[in-house]
């Protein structure tokens, strides 16, 4: 379990912010975050509020403790770190129950203040960059943010694909009952572009292997797009099939099987596979090493 629930006896009438820098020793903005986030309990677990003075006996902070299941970076820089993600592990915990994500073998390895420079779909797979410490987290996600990095998918999707295409539709929430899912067909969606490259045919299935090169990095934008274009991806639970078939997924009642006869796949058919950027004056340029299993049928 990543959060771990630490137990401090209280000090009454001591305010909750120096309560945690000197009880807890945890740092100014580590307690802001916890307070922010409702991570800060009294004995009866009514969460404490920043400014507020201890009025209770026992002070208890779910804390985030990363741990292992051998899950190795393939490349490593004193700054940063890239993961190959299998498919099916989240990249952050989603709730306090979460068993294992991304962010634990990161905070495992590298310490509290590494996190994750960008993120991918837990269903997705491929290459994950991560920062080792504060300013090299703030400096990778500006780079993101300005577009500096050159990311490249492979992904296996439904009919033939004999040219290049570039999808320019933008993206927004779609009116759903599917809360993740978003849409091409609002016209006041944020702009979105992804170029889409064939690269074989699978003739015997009706499926196309493509290289997708995404510009801008919306929700869902890679999956969304295809499926804006009747060429879903393989697997996808959410785009391409109907509603009862996506909650039914979501809700995890959903069988191995019955995922493949109505997606196509036991898997999202979709992995990031590399990436390129310069980072203080140097270039790299990194390769996922998982392609070629996901991909063995091309």
């Amino acid at each position: 379990m990543p959060f771990v629930l630490k137990k401090y006896q209280a000090i009454q009438g001591r305010k909750i912010q120096q309560f945690l820098l000197d009880e807890a020793g945890l740092s100014a903005p580590v307690s802001q975050k916890l307070l922010s986030k409702k991570r800060v309990f009294d004995e009866r677990h009514n969460p404490l509020k920043n400014g507020q003075i201890l009025n209770c006996d026992y002070v208890q902070v779910a804390i985030f403790e990363g741990h292992t299941r051998g899950l190795k970076p393939i490349f490593e820089v004193e700054d940063f770190a890239v993961f190959d993600k299998p498919s099916g592990v989240m990249v952050h915990p989603t709730r306090k129950d979460t068993e294992y994500c991304l962010l634990d073998e990161i905070r495992y390895r590298f310490g509290g203040q590494a996190d994750l420079a960008h993120r991918i779909d837990a269903q997705t797979s491929g290459l994950v960059l991560v920062a080792k410490n504060k300013p090299t987290s703030t400096r990778l996600k500006t780079l993101f943010e300005q577009r500096q990095f050159t990311k490249e998918y492979l992904a296996v999707v439904q009919g033939e694909i004999t040219s290049d295409i570039t999808i320019n539709k933008p993206i927004s929430k779609a009116d759903s009952n599917i809360r993740v899912k978003m849409t091409c067909e609002v016209e006041s969606g944020k702009c979105s572009v992804t170029h889409v490259k064939p690269i074989a045919f699978n003739q015997q299935n009706n499926t196309t292997l493509v290289k997708v090169m995404p510009v801008t990095g919306r929700q869902h934008q890679i999956r969304v797009h295809l499926d804006s274009i009747g060429h879903r991806i393989l697997g996808d639970p959410i785009y391409g099939v109907s509603e009862q078939v996506a909650n039914d997924y979501l809700c995890k009642t959903l069988s191995s099987e019955q995922r493949v006869a109505l997606t196509g796949a036991k898997r999202l058919m979709l992995h990031a596979n590399s990436l390129s950027f310069i980072d203080k004056d140097k270039k790299y340029s990194i390769t996922s090493k998982m392609a070629d299993s996901v991909f063995s049928n091309y």
